[in-house]
């Protein structure tokens, strides 16, 4: 698929018809405009099926099937896409801290981006499943930055290696710790290989489906839709115990269609796994 394919696909999903000058504005707007339109969702992996992060997969799958997927897709889609419009894109990767005790270890398994814009270093991540980020992150420490999806800021653990936080009522928590090293294509295919296969892997054992509204949050954690609005910190759930139900809300909430015998076997294993839970 030529360039020109790609970006305009791509310009098409989002519904952006503005510039596509490699600015500082754009990025922003690309940013937001990413977790709206492309849902986090890890299908693929929890029923077992492949992964592949080469570029004619992630057109086909993002774009044409207009199906989401999770960083390692995103991140990568998004960076040919900043490339092709001109910016000066560091491939960089993660130990994902969000929700990890501090005693546990983790690998290198989350995908993100710098962007350099008139010598100035942007991190950027436009997937991260609930706690995504929704705008370009300057690489200022201890400055706490404002998204429309919340407050983060960046910390430095030891000289070099940081941390990105997000604001939650109860304080500051670590979502990933990354250094700047450049990562290699073979650093993301292992990280996706242990992502989508391992058995201790979170998205071989929990289905996340989520993405941003305007000044909202929506998330489907297996059969519970939680929505929780960013300015008034309200909080709505709803748990589904019909596959029909559900898979409506799949497709009315996520854009995300599944024919019949993908909905009634992915919910089986979200009942077998999680039987009891919601009730």
């Amino acid at each position: 698929m030529s360039s020109t394919t790609l970006l305009s696909r791509y310009f098409d999903r989002l519904g952006y018809q503005g510039e596509r000058l490699p600015t500082l504005a754009l990025l922003r707007t690309l940013h937001e405009l990413h977790p709206q339109t492309f849902p986090f969702e890890n299908l693929a992996p929890y029923n077992d099926l492949p992964v592949p992060l080469d570029l004619d997969a992630l057109e086909n799958k993002l774009l044409i099937q207009r199906r989401g997927g999770y960083c390692f897709e995103h991140n990568t889609l998004f960076r040919e896409v900043l490339e092709q419009l001109g910016y000066e894109v560091v491939p960089l990767i993660a130990r994902v801290r969000w929700q990890v005790p501090a005693h546990v270890e983790t690998g290198l398994t989350h995908m993100l981006l710098g962007v350099r814009i008139e010598g100035r270093l942007w991190l950027v991540d436009v997937s991260f499943g609930s706690t995504t980020q929704t705008a370009p992150l300057a690489l200022e420490v201890d400055v706490p930055q404002e998204t429309p999806h919340g407050y983060f800021r960046v910390t430095e653990n030891t000289p070099g290696y940081y941390s990105v936080e997000f604001q939650m009522p109860r304080g500051w928590w670590t979502v990933y710790q990354f250094n700047l090293e450049p990562a290699q294509r073979a650093d993301y295919e292992l990280g996706n290989w242990y992502t989508s296969t391992n058995p201790n892997s979170v998205f071989k054992k929990e289905l996340i489906i989520s993405h941003t509204l305007p000044g909202e949050r929506e998330l489907l954690h297996n059969a519970t839709l939680t929505r929780r609005s960013s300015a008034e910190h309200k909080v709505y759930r709803q748990h589904f115990t019909e596959v029909g139900e559900w898979a409506e809300c799949l497709q009315d909430r996520f854009g995300l269609v599944l024919t019949a015998d993908e909905a009634e076997q992915t919910f089986a294993r979200v009942r077998a796994a999680h039987k009891g839970i919601g009730h």
